[in-house]
């Protein structure tokens, strides 16, 4: 063992998902995960990834279990982004890796923005790094674009930056959960992983559909509305761009050739419920992302409502009640020999 091996420990990190307001679609750099376009979300409190990495001399190859199940097909993604710690710390062991959702996987709830931000933070922990919430940002962007959302709680922006190496693609947090404790309803309506992942749905928008530059020329007024509204505490102009933003997103992906639709016939009966309730009165819009699920936001008093709305939609498999959620958390970290 080197040195730095002799130091190798094994840490556990907790993460929430994130669900964009103003969406996330399309990359600059695809090996870097670097946006075309910068987007602002908000971080769920009761669904988490939780991540155990472990390195240990003897593996000569990454193991990685993934809700309980070794995980094969991931291991050589999450392999690869184990060594741009491992290169950082003079380590070459290698890891073994159990992760785990409390919710479905790949089906549309954000599950690789918290995974990943969880093994950034485990990873980093367990080879004895210290890295600052923007460097976790910075290095969790390259497992998943979502996932530099996920370090940080509450009201979160990522910006898209400018630079060729990444530097400046980070995100930040606007405002902490606290400052405005809006809730989140979710309508599951599928728990199957989706047939087109994001990122190949994409690199397939890009290449192919008609409104990609309306898209990304939108983008930074959606992203001022947005912030001007979070500040204000304004419930009715977060709705309208939310929902704009949403919308336009899946129309950039339906317009992609061949089209990317990720919903299903639950998706819109939700959707439907919840511009009726807002009809009546009820403080609440919806977002989707690349998946079946819809997420409704509203304010606390109407949670109960929203969620019996959803409860009533044949289709809505199940219906999780979340409020805003803190960032990525080390929950025990462990010395070799200990």
């Amino acid at each position: 063992m080197t040195k730095a091996e002799d130091s190798v420990r094994q840490a556990t990190a907790q993460a929430h998902p994130n669900i964009a307001l103003i969406k996330y679609w399309g990359k600059r750099d695809v090996a870097l995960n670097l946006p075309v376009v910068g987007s602002l979300s908000i971080t769920l409190d009761r669904l988490h990834s939780c991540t155990t990495v472990r390195f240990l001399p003897e593996l000569a190859a990454d193991r990685v279990w993934l809700n309980g199940h070794e995980d094969l097909a991931s291991a050589r993604r999450i392999g690869r982004f184990l060594d741009r710690l491992r290169e950082r710390a003079g380590v070459r062991c290698g890891a073994w890796v159990e992760s785990g959702n409390n919710f479905p996987t790949a089906a549309g709830l954000a599950s690789s923005a918290s995974g990943f931000a969880a093994l950034a933070l485990a990873g980093s922990a367990a080879l004895g790094l210290t890295l600052d919430a923007t460097e976790l940002s910075l290095l969790a962007r390259q497992g998943s674009g979502s996932a530099a959302r996920s370090i940080f709680g509450g009201f979160v922006e990522w910006s898209h930056g400018a630079r060729a190496d990444g530097r400046d693609s980070v995100a930040h947090p606007i405002r902490p959960a606290q400052y405005w404790p809006l809730r989140v309803v979710v309508a599951v309506t599928s728990t199957a992983s989706k047939a087109i992942g994001s990122s190949e749905g994409m690199q397939r928008t890009a290449l192919t559909s008609p409104y990609q530059s309306a898209w990304v020329d939108t983008q930074e007024a959606d992203l001022a509305r947005a912030r001007a509204a979070i500040e204000a505490r304004d419930f009715e102009a977060l709705a309208a761009v939310s929902e704009h933003s949403c919308l336009k997103m899946h129309a950039l992906a339906m317009a992609a050739q061949p089209g990317l639709l990720y919903w299903n016939g639950a998706t819109l009966d939700a959707m439907h419920a919840v511009r009726a309730l807002r009809a009546q009165g009820v403080p609440v819009f919806f977002t989707v992302d690349a998946g079946p699920q819809v997420k409704a936001i509203c304010l606390p008093d109407a949670a109960n409502a929203v969620a019996e709305a959803m409860r009533s939609i044949s289709g809505v498999l199940d219906v999780i009640e979340c409020g805003l959620g803190e960032g990525a958390c080390l929950i025990d970290a462990e010395a070799a020999g200990a």
